[in-house]
């Protein structure tokens, strides 16, 4: 006869798990249907990471100036050294030359010793280091032979110091490249978040650069700061004639500037020659280490780095060329970490 049993029925625990379990995935269910969309950054959060991107941009600029200068030296200075081998080399056959003619006349005269024919070896150094030779040498002789030693030893050294430098220049080029990457990636990085913003945003930022700006004006004009010397006051006066040039990275002048490239034209305006780099014009004269003792044209170094430079405009203020998207301008020495002043 057949069993009729009944069902088991499932444990009340693995009823209650179950059940819960429903009644979780129906809720997280819920919330995703009902999640809003991740907010999209404000302007001000905006303003900050581009703020931030432009920064390590500025950094890599100099980066890139400094080897943009050092491929310019390199370059002049291969190319004298190179006219100073070709001339070496016109000065060393023009004395094999004069050797020549001399072995020639010995020779049409009967008087020619065999050793005369190493005047004209390409190492006569071998003929020198014997002594017992130089007897039979007029002085004239022995003296040609010095010179063209000694032209030797001098394109040989020249020759090896060009060679250097090219590798060298090579070197320069490849790191002027992989800035110049470095730049673009940063600023291409800060455009996309800016493109981000409304119109709305990106004029409300504007406005907030351009109060900002006035602000700086109208301290400067309060500041009546003396110059630092007549010099720093022209260096002064040349940058003030550019307010509201862009900032070009890469570039010194006479319409588009970054924050060295200010500087040194500005100086160039006055006479004065001071290195190109934001790094190098913080050691080109006497360190001001307080505010409170800066004079209008001197040099102002901020971050600890070193990488970006203004001139002193009175009243706490700063002129400088700020950043990518920016112009020449006055700002508040407060809003950037300052280092020191330089006075040129």
């Amino acid at each position: 006869m057949a069993s009729h049993r009944r069902p088991k029925q499932p444990s009340r625990a693995r009823v209650t798990v179950l059940t819960t379990a429903a009644a979780a995935a129906v809720v997280l269910s819920a919330n995703a249907a009902n999640a809003a969309p991740s907010e999209k950054p404000g302007k001000d959060e905006v303003k900050a990471k581009v703020d931030a991107l432009y920064e390590q941009a500025e950094k890599a600029t100099e980066k890139l100036d400094g080897a943009k200068e050092k491929q310019d030296k390199l370059e002049k200075q291969i190319s004298t050294l190179q006219d100073n081998v070709a001339r070496g080399q016109e000065d060393l056959n023009e004395l094999r030359d004069d050797l020549g003619s001399m072995a020639s006349a010995q020779y049409r005269t009967g008087g020619i010793d065999p050793s005369v024919a190493l005047f004209l070896s390409s190492n006569p150094d071998d003929f020198l280091d014997k002594a017992s030779a130089m007897d039979q040498l007029s002085s004239q002789q022995v003296e040609s032979l010095k010179k063209v030693q000694e032209k030797q030893r001098e394109l040989a050294q020249q020759r090896q110091e060009a060679s250097a430098k090219l590798k060298d220049l090579s070197d320069t080029r490849a790191e002027l490249k992989k800035q110049k990457q470095d730049v673009q990636g940063k600023l291409a990085s800060a455009q996309k978040l800016l493109n981000s913003l409304t119109a709305k945003e990106k004029a409300a930022l504007a406005a907030q650069e351009q109060e900002r700006a006035t602000r700086a004006s109208e301290r400067v004009n309060l500041g009546h700061t003396k110059a630092a010397s007549g010099r720093a006051a022209a260096a002064f006066a040349a940058a003030e004639s550019v307010i509201g040039s862009p900032y070009i990275y890469g570039h010194s002048g006479p319409t588009t500037f970054d924050c060295s490239g200010l500087t040194s034209w500005a100086y160039a305006q006055a006479g004065v020659s001071i290195p190109r780099t934001s790094e190098a014009q913080a050691n080109a004269g006497t360190r001001i280490y307080s505010q409170s003792d800066l004079q209008v044209g001197d040099l102002v170094i901020f971050y600890g780095d070193q990488h970006h430079v203004g001139l002193y405009a009175g009243g706490g203020q700063v002129l400088h060329a700020p950043h990518t998207g920016a112009v020449v301008r006055y700002e508040s020495i407060g809003n950037m970490p300052f280092q020191f002043g330089v006075r040129i």
